[in-house]
C-alpha cells in the first residue's frame, strides 16, 4: 500500500493512464464547446494536478482523439474521439506499426471470442453492403 511520506496515511490507488484519458475524454464529451484544460480538471474525479490534466490532453492531441484551438494564451479543447475511438486509433497504431498487417490481422482474430468474432464478421458485413470495403 501506498502512503504519504512520513504520514503513514494511504493514498487512493494510481489511476492508469489509459483510465486517465478515458475520464478525461468523458468530461470532453459532456462539454457544451471547446474547454480549458482548468475546465476538465474541475470536473474530473479526485484531486489531479493541472499539469497532469495537461498532460493527458497533450497525448491524446497526439494519438488524435482531441483537437485543440488557440484561445489567447492557452488553449481549448475538444473530443474528436470517444473512448471507443481512441481504443481503435491504439489498434491501429498496433496495426500500423506491425511488419506484417496479415499476420497481426490473423493473430487478432484468432485471439478473439467466438461472440466477438461474430460481431466483427457482422461489422465488415456491414461495412461492405454500404460500399466501405
Amino acid at each position: 500500500m501506498r502512503t504519504r511520506h512520513g504520514t503513514g496515511d494511504a493514498l487512493p490507488p494510481r489511476r492508469g493512464q489509459g483510465e486517465l484519458e478515458a475520464q478525461v475524454l468523458a468530461v470532453l464529451g459532456g462539454a457544451p464547446g471547446p474547454v480549458t484544460a482548468g475546465w476538465v480538471q474541475e470536473r474530473l474525479p479526485g484531486t489531479l494536478a493541472y499539469t497532469t490534466v495537461m498532460t493527458i490532453l497533450t497525448r491524446l492531441h497526439v494519438k488524435g482523439a482531441v483537437d485543440r484551438e488557440r484561445a489567447g494564451r492557452s488553449f481549448q479543447w475538444v473530443p474528436v474521439a470517444d473512448e471507443a475511438g481512441l481504443a481503435a486509433l491504439r489498434m491501429r497504431k498496433v496495426l500500423d506499426g506491425g511488419a506484417d498487417r496479415q499476420a497481426v490481422l490473423a493473430s487478432f482474430v484468432s485471439l478473439l471470442p467466438p461472440g466477438d468474432e461474430q460481431l466483427l464478421r457482422g461489422l465488415l458485413a456491414q461495412t461492405d453492403d454500404e460500399g466501405g470495403g
